[in-house]
C-alpha cells in the first residue's frame, strides 16, 4: 500500500501508515479503549483500500489460520440479524488485523490470545477452534466472559475494601490484584476481541446504518450505547 498524505488540515503532515501506527499504540495506551469516530473511520477506509479487485483481503499481521479464526470469533460475538450484517460482514477483522500490525504490544495480546483458545479448545473438545461445532465455539466463549465478569467483580470487590470510594487512584482497570485463574489469560485476551469488535463494527457503515446514527457531525469521541453493549455481552447466554 502506498503511503498517502491525510487530507484533514490537523493531521496533514501524518502519512496514513503513521496515523495508523498512532492510533494502534493510542489503543494499547488507553487499555481496550472506545476509539474516536475519526480514528476508526480511518482504519475503515484503509481496510476497504487494502481490499483486490476481487475483494479480498490479505491480513497485514494474522496467518491464514489466525485471521480465520479472527473472523470468525468476531461473527459470534455480533452474527447477523434481520436487522444488519455481522461484525465479520462490517470489517472488524480488517480493523482488528491491521491495527495490529503497527503495534508489537496489540499484536501479542492477539497471537497470544488466539494461541490460548486454540490450545483450549484441543483441549476441552480435542479440535481446532474452527472445526468446532458451533455451540462448542460459544460454549468457550461465554466460559470466557463469565471469567471477565467474574474476575471484573472480585476486582471491584478488592479495589472497594483496598481504596474505598477514594477516586483520587481511579485507573487501575488493567492492574489486577486478583490472581487469574487458568481461564485468565484467555479472559484477558477475550475482553479485549469483544471491546475492539464491537467498535469496529459500530463505527463502520453498517454499524452506524444499524444504529441509525446521525454521524455527519463532528463529535469529540463516539461510544457504543450501554444498551447494545449489553446485548453483545449476553450474546450466546440465554438471556
Amino acid at each position: 500500500m502506498s503511503e498517502q498524505v491525510h487530507p484533514l488540515p490537523k493531521l496533514k503532515s501524518l502519512s496514513r501508515r503513521e496515523m495508523l501506527r498512532r492510533f494502534a499504540a493510542a489503543v494499547v495506551v488507553a487499555g481496550n479503549c472506545t476509539f474516536s469516530p475519526e480514528a476508526a473511520r480511518h482504519v475503515h477506509e484503509m481496510a476497504r483500500e487494502s481490499l483486490s479487485q476481487d475483494g479480498a483481503y490479505a491480513p497485514q499481521f494474522f496467518k491464514p489460520h489466525e485471521f480465520a479464526t479472527l473472523q470468525r470469533l468476531t461473527e459470534l460475538i455480533i452474527p447477523a440479524d434481520d436487522r444488519s450484517g455481522s461484525a465479520r460482514q462490517a470489517g472488524a477483522p480488517e480493523f482488528i488485523d491491521l491495527l495490529c500490525s503497527q503495534n508489537d504490544e496489540l499484536a501479542d495480546i492477539y497471537s497470544g490470545g488466539l494461541l490460548w483458545l486454540e490450545g483450549e479448545a484441543r483441549r476441552e473438545h480435542g479440535d481446532a477452534f474452527l472445526a468446532l461445532e458451533e455451540a462448542d465455539q460459544a460454549s468457550l466463549l461465554e466460559l470466557l466472559a463469565a471469567e471477565v465478569r467474574r474476575l471484573d467483580a472480585l476486582e471491584e470487590a478488592e479495589r472497594s475494601a483496598v481504596w474505598g470510594e477514594n477516586t483520587n487512584f481511579g485507573g487501575f482497570s488493567s492492574y489486577r490484584s486478583v490472581p487469574a485463574g487458568r481461564l485468565g489469560p484467555g479472559a484477558r485476551f477475550f475482553a479485549w476481541l469483544r471491546r475492539m469488535t464491537v467498535d469496529a463494527f459500530y463505527t463502520s457503515q453498517m454499524g452506524i446504518a444499524d444504529l441509525d446514527y446521525q454521524g455527519n457531525t463532528a463529535l469529540a469521541e463516539y461510544t457504543v450505547p450501554d444498551e447494545v453493549l449489553e446485548y453483545v455481552r449476553n450474546q450466546g447466554s440465554g438471556k
